[in-house]
C-alpha cells in the first residue's frame, strides 16, 4: 500500500491523510457508540439482577421468620415434662418418640484408644459411661 504513495504530491497526500483521519474518527465513534450501548445493556441487566437477588433475600428472610414461628409453635406447645434433663442424651440426640423431632448430629474429637477400649467393654456389658 506505502508503494502506491511515492508518486503522490504534498497536497494530494494531505487529502488523503485527511480522508483517514475523518475515516478513522467515524470508526472511533462507531466503536464508541456500541460500547457505549453494550455498557447500557450491562447496566440494565446489572440492575435487573440486583433486583431479583433483592427479592429474593426478601423471600429468604420471610421464609427464616416462617420457620422460626413455625419452630416456636412446635417447640412452644410441648409439654414441658419432656423438656426435662432427663429426656435428652448428650451429643443432641433426644429420647422422645415424636417422628418429627430434630437429629442434630455433632463431630467431635477422635477419642483415645483406652477410652474406645472402656466404652466398647461397657457397650459389651450393656453399661453407658458418663
Amino acid at each position: 500500500m506505502g508503494q502506491k504513495l511515492c508518486g503522490l504530491t504534498a497536497k494530494e497526500l494531505q487529502y488523503l491523510e485527511n480522508q483517514l483521519e475523518m475515516s478513522l474518527r467515524g470508526v472511533r465513534t462507531k466503536k464508541e457508540e456500541i460500547l457505549t450501548n453494550e455498557i447500557q445493556e450491562l447496566n440494565r441487566k446489572g440492575n435487573l439482577i440486583h433486583q431479583e437477588n433483592v427479592e429474593l433475600c426478601k423471600k429468604v428472610k420471610l421464609i427464616h421468620q416462617e420457620n422460626m414461628e413455625l419452630y416456636k409453635k412446635l417447640y412452644g406447645i410441648r409439654d414441658m415434662n419432656e423438656a426435662s434433663p432427663n429426656s435428652f442424651i448428650p451429643n443432641g440426640f433426644s429420647t422422645s418418640e415424636d417422628s418429627n423431632d430434630h437429629i442434630n448430629l455433632q463431630l467431635s474429637q477422635p477419642e483415645s484408644q483406652s477410652h474406645q477400649a472402656a466404652a466398647t467393654a461397657a457397650t459389651e456389658l450393656g453399661l453407658q459411661l458418663h
